[in-house]
């Protein structure tokens, strides 16, 4: 935990005093790590592919590399401003649990002491969403998988991933995690859009059922949702506001939206950007006084490193793989912060 000093006039939406105040700040992260496989076939999957016998010669030696390289850069998520890495990280494209044994246990993370809650989901390449967390600063509660269902034009099962749900104490504050990695735009946007509006409307019902039994829990949806702030799922299905004027006590605010506006993306496709790494959130997260976590600014982490330095692909995310031919970069997205501050009494 670290302590943050700040003029008022500093933080959106506290304008009341010159005074200076300290605050507790918190950040939340999310990271699409691109296919972070181990390097044994697992027979109950379509993983033959990432192993060193497969088309992408997935060896040990480039498995530990990866490990390195999306420790490394969860390690300096918000680090600039905390000196510390991030309190809760979401994940996704892990394949099981042994490879995030691996990443909490690198050196560039063990100190950190991060706990995992992970549960396996029935996607066909065996790509699954997780929660990591420290454990001095998070106490879970509870946590639970929530299966998407899908069927295609055939009516057969589309197997995809499950939106995981974690709750828990924030530093004694009760808080809801849920974390998502919506159905790709395999096939073309339009062609699977009805995909991601039925993710939609499951984090739509999986908030309502929350808010029946906790009226006004504070809750964050993060992932990788294939879609962008303006996209049908997240305007019309799940309503959600990139205004804060705009907010009543059931809107569901996306911070997100006003980077989209001004031209900030995590992926890049064919010299078009999109900002498909997202959080969103209830209203009680925004707070003019901050007597408990609330929301102070999100953003994309995409420091040089992270970067294509030269070429066609120029300044989009430097990947691990680009079809099957290695680069040995980090991932094909970047990831996304949020920072939640608490005003010391």
């Amino acid at each position: 935990m670290r302590v943050l000093l700040l003029l008022i006039t500093c933080i959106p939406f506290l304008v009341f005093s010159q005074a200076k105040k300290t605050f507790k700040i918190k950040t939340v992260a999310f990271y699409n790590v691109e296919n972070l496989f181990d390097i044994v076939n697992d027979t109950l999957i379509f993983d033959d592919e990432r192993t060193p016998e497969g088309s992408y010669k997935w060896t040990q030696k480039r498995y530990e590399k990866k490990i390195e390289h999306v420790s490394k850069v969860l390690s300096e998520i918000g680090k600039e401003l905390t000196k510390t890495s991030p309190d809760i990280i979401g994940l996704c494209e892990v394949e099981n649990k042994n490879v995030l044994n691996d990443l909490v246990q690198h050196k560039n993370l063990k100190q950190n002491d991060y706990g995992i809650i992970h549960l396996d989901s029935p996607d066909e390449r065996g790509i699954d969403v997780a929660l990591l967390y420290k454990k001095a600063s998070f106490l879970p509660t509870s946590f639970k998988s929530h299966r998407l269902l899908l069927f295609n034009e055939e009516g057969y099962r589309d197997y995809t991933r499950d939106q995981l749900v974690v709750n828990g104490l924030l530093d004694e504050e009760l808080i809801f995690f849920i974390v998502n990695h919506w159905p790709s735009r395999s096939g073309g946007e339009a062609r699977s859009k009805p995909y991601r509006r039925k993710a939609a409307e499951l984090n739509r019902r999986i908030i309502d059922s929350i808010q029946d039994i906790e009226p006004y829990a504070k809750i964050i949806s993060m992932g990788d949702f294939n879609d962008d702030p303006r996209d049908t799922s997240f305007k019309k299905v799940l309503k959600t506001k990139g205004k804060i004027k705009q907010l009543d006590s059931l809107s569901l605010f996306n911070p997100m939206e006003k980077l989209f506006r001004n031209g900030v993306g995590t992926l890049a496709y064919r010299d078009k950007w999109n900002l498909f790494d997202q959080f969103f959130f209830t209203s009680n997260l925004i707070d003019k006084e901050k007597d408990e976590y609330s929301f102070w600014k999100a953003g994309v982490f995409a420091p040089p490193y992270l970067k294509t330095a030269s070429g066609r692909y120029k300044s989009y995310p430097y990947r691990t793989y680009v079809g099957t031919t290695y680069q040995g970069g980090y991932a094909d997205h970047f990831p996304i912060y949020l920072y939640l501050i608490k005003a010391y009494k």
